[in-house]
């Protein structure tokens, strides 16, 4: 019966989370409020968590609790001029408004990038390929890339931005959200890996055109694909 509550429990959580219920960064119910919401234990709320946990859907810190994917930074929890984003549209904005953004900041990065900058682009490139089963990882090292990208343009502006905006803009659709190896989530992540090593090789090869187009080429499949997990 404990292992039943338990599934359902996760279950439930886990739904919140991949539909946008619960944000990315977003501090999931207190024990507390769970317990008394499904009437279960705290052993069940714990080993729901503790399941979400592994499929990399909930990471948790002691004292401040358990997180959607990814703990917000330390410091205020939305930075001044930010806004939340929660609705499909929303993602859709946030996307349309990276695109330009960061397809200038890889045309710079392809013209000014350092080696250490480029190495840094490089390493964000290899972590994300490394976690293809583990969500929030994969989210992170996605973030990285792009703050990368952004810090290699050499205009603090970009980094700024790209800082401000947070974990959070990596809206990632729900089949990459969901635990799995199905075939259709890999070459998903397969997609996103070939798109992020295009964008990587432009701007080694210090192409700003090339750069430029495989960013807004890599920003413009995510925004389809996100908005194709919508309708699915």
């Amino acid at each position: 019966m404990s292992r039943n509550l338990t599934a359902d429990l996760a279950a439930d959580l886990r739904n919140r989370i991949v539909d946008g219920a619960i944000q990315p960064g977003e501090k999931l119910p207190s024990e507390n409020t769970l317990i008394g919401e499904f009437g279960v234990s705290r052993t069940v709320v714990r080993s729901a968590l503790t399941r979400l946990q592994a499929e990399g859907l909930v990471e948790t810190e002691r004292g401040r609790g358990s997180f959607a994917l990814t703990p917000p930074a330390d410091g205020p929890t939305q930075a001044p001029g930010t806004r939340p984003v929660s609705s499909m549209e929303e993602r859709l904005q946030m996307l349309d408004f990276r695109i330009g953004v960061e397809a200038e900041a890889a045309s710079l990065a392809a013209k000014n990038h350092s080696e250490r900058q480029l190495k840094a682009v490089h390493g964000a490139l290899e972590q994300f390929t490394a976690n293809v089963t583990h969500p929030a990882h994969a989210m992170k090292a996605d973030f990285e890339f792009h703050r990368a990208v952004a810090a290699a343009t050499g205009n603090p502006f970009y980094t700024d931005c790209i800082s401000a905006l947070g974990q959070t803009m990596i809206t990632m659709p729900r089949p990459r959200l969901v635990a799995g190896n199905d075939q259709e989530t890999r070459e998903r992540f397969d997609q996103v890996i070939h798109e992020h090593s295009s964008i990587y090789a432009a701007i080694a090869e210090g192409d700003p055109v090339a750069a430029a187009a495989a960013m807004r080429l890599h920003l413009s499949n995510s925004r389809r694909r996100l908005a194709g997990s919508a309708r699915g």
